[in-house]
């Protein structure tokens, strides 16, 4: 399997066709989650090649579905996946497994026991707990604004602080490095919405 050769056709095809509104899920998220997958599969002892090739693809191809739909991306993502990774020489079962890793970041996340799949659910918000949170999470309310699926800031924050406090990181090493600061982001949250009330 030809995985450089994937990435960069996905990544053509991100930097070409991508809506400019996707301020949140743009290219830089893509290349963010390849980077953060990649970190915590060595934090979680990942040493697998082939695993860590899958891996890497599932987090270049997560979000592709973006370049043809805003719902449901998730499966375009892997109808994308299953239609060009046989040109890249990937075997059936490696295509099942980049989409089951896929459809496992689908909110709310469900990735099971698969332990590749929690480490790409966990890199793909793994802005919920860093000190970027704030310039992030506004990049999010600006593009549902732009497709009208949130009305104002203060719904914004309703849906941050339900968002944050009902999400969990499903690795060792995700919680060790973002619980603590993701909970006082949820924090900070809640004191922007007692002071709009």
């Amino acid at each position: 399997m030809d995985c450089f050769r994937a990435e960069a056709y996905v990544l053509t095809q991100l930097r070409q066709h991508l809506p400019p509104t996707l301020y949140y899920h743009g290219l830089h998220h893509t290349l963010d989650v390849v980077e953060r997958s990649l970190a915590l599969a060595a934090a979680e002892g990942i040493t697998d090649p082939e695993a860590l090739a899958l891996l890497r693809t599932a987090a270049y191809y997560h979000d592709s579905g973006f370049l043809t739909t805003y719902q449901g991306h998730e499966e375009a993502s892997c109808e994308l996946a299953r239609q060009v990774l046989p040109g890249f020489g990937y075997l059936p079962a490696h295509i099942e497994l980049v989409c089951q890793l896929i459809k496992a970041t689908q909110v709310p996340q469900s990735p099971g026991s698969l332990h590749l799949a929690q480490i790409l659910c966990d890199a793909d918000l793994d802005y919920l707990g860093r000190p970027d949170f704030w310039p992030i999470s506004q990049t999010l309310f600006e593009e549902l604004q732009a497709r009208d699926l949130i009305t104002d800031e203060q719904a914004w924050l309703q849906v941050q602080e339900r968002f944050l406090g009902n999400h969990r990181y499903w690795t060792t090493s995700a919680t060790q490095w973002r619980e603590t600061e993701k909970q006082a982001r949820l924090a900070e949250v809640q004191e922007k919405l007692a002071a709009t009330q």
